[in-house]
């Protein structure tokens, strides 16, 4: 499972490494760039809970293995793509895969692990994305043109269906699933209830940055350090590789009894400073890059504290793929807004602007954190 979400990832993170060559085979500019980044999350953005009532109601190992198709289908068209407008297109269908698999994925980890094993192992999943990122990253520009590794993704997003589809066994429907009405009353009753609400805001932020900073960090270093799209990949890959150590360093810290919500607090707080002293003190380029590698080690805190936050806060088992269907909606609405906002800074104001958009998204999470404290208060009490 944690193969399949390797390379869902790269789905994401291979337009970061590839935007030098997309832009000068497309005619992009940053702006149309961070448009082609965007654009992955515009389905994700209003079809996430209904992704979720839909997982919660057809099955979650089936609609994990049919987002892995429509992302090789999405990746195999996209190589073809000779417009903005033809690769947009191509994004937003695998776009949709990514929210299948990734909404039905908590459902899948909820129902094979043990109770006491969930902190653990929902930190360990959360890696996926910025592992993926990584990856794609360290090997995208060391391929021949953007359109081979278009078409190298789409193989291996088809390979991962298939090992998904026979690896991954029990019960892949409800046994005796609830009407659509019920469902649906379901999926309204999460949607309003104050702790969900918060996390997927604390998501949205949280994506917002990651996004915004990561997407054009390979642009930024390749700028800033004069170093070769080989090397920008690299460097880029360890920065967004190093929030791995955070996620995993969330699932220890959780399993020891820290809270959920200061450690959000922490690694928004650690991203906002990161951010501003990257790009508004005009320090020297290594240690804007170290400063990079510091804003995702700390970011990997929040992924893991939220994901499986979204468990502790439903009534029932059901009802996760849900919660998690918000969850996501608040994270690609960050992903929308990050790297166009992002971009058209960039390119209004130069790089220390940059720093404006990213310092105010964290203050936003760290005063959602603290909201957040009677949510979990039931976790505290415990610990």
């Amino acid at each position: 499972m944690f193969f399949g979400g390797l390379v869902a990832a790269q789905q994401v993170g291979k337009t970061a490494i590839a935007l030098p060559a997309l832009s000068a085979d497309l005619g992009l500019d940053l702006r149309s760039g961070g448009w082609v980044m965007a654009v992955f999350g515009l389905l994700g953005l209003f079809a996430s809970m209904p992704a979720g009532a839909l997982v919660a109601r057809l099955g979650d190992r089936s609609l994990q293995v049919a987002g892995l198709a429509a992302m090789a289908l999405g990746s195999a068209l996209g190589s073809q793509a000779h417009s903005l407008q033809a690769l947009l297109a191509t994004r937003v269908l695998e776009g949709a895969g990514f929210l299948l698999f990734a909404v039905a994925g908590a459902s899948v980890l909820q129902r094979l692990s043990k109770p006491q094993d969930r902190n653990t192992v929902f930190a360990i999943w959360s890696c996926y994305m910025p592992a993926g990122m990584a990856l794609a990253l360290a090997t995208g520009a060391a391929l021949d043109g953007w359109r081979g590794y278009w078409e190298l993704n789409a193989l291996l997003c088809a390979a991962a269906a298939a090992v998904l589809w026979f690896g991954v066994r029990g019960a892949q429907t409800p046994a005796a699933p609830a009407p659509w009405r019920q469902t649906a009353r379901d999926a309204l009753a999460v949607a309003g209830a104050r702790g969900p609400l918060l996390l997927a805001l604390v998501f949205a932020l949280y994506a917002l940055q990651f996004y915004a900073m990561l997407s054009f960090l390979p642009t930024l270093l390749m700028q800033r350090m004069q170093v070769s799209a080989a090397d920008a990949g690299l460097l880029s890959a360890v920065a967004v590789g190093s929030n791995v150590i955070g996620n995993l360093a969330a699932g220890a810290l959780l399993r020891r009894g820290a809270q959920r919500w200061v450690l959000i607090a922490l690694a928004s707080a650690a991203m906002g400073t990161s951010a501003v002293g990257a790009f508004a003190l005009g320090l020297p380029a290594p240690w804007v890059f170290a400063l990079c590698v510091l804003f995702s080690m700390a970011g990997g805190l929040l992924p893991a504290s939220t994901i499986g936050g979204a468990a502790q806060l439903v009534p029932s088992p059901a009802l996760i793929a849900v919660a998690v269907g918000l969850l996501m909606q608040g994270s690609y609405l960050g992903q929308v807004i990050g790297p166009s906002l992002f971009g058209s800074v960039v390119q209004a104001a130069g790089w220390p602007a940059a720093s404006i958009p990213v310092a105010l998204a964290a203050l936003g999470a760290i005063a959602a954190a603290f909201a957040l404290r009677r949510s979990f208060a039931h976790e505290a009490a415990r610990g």
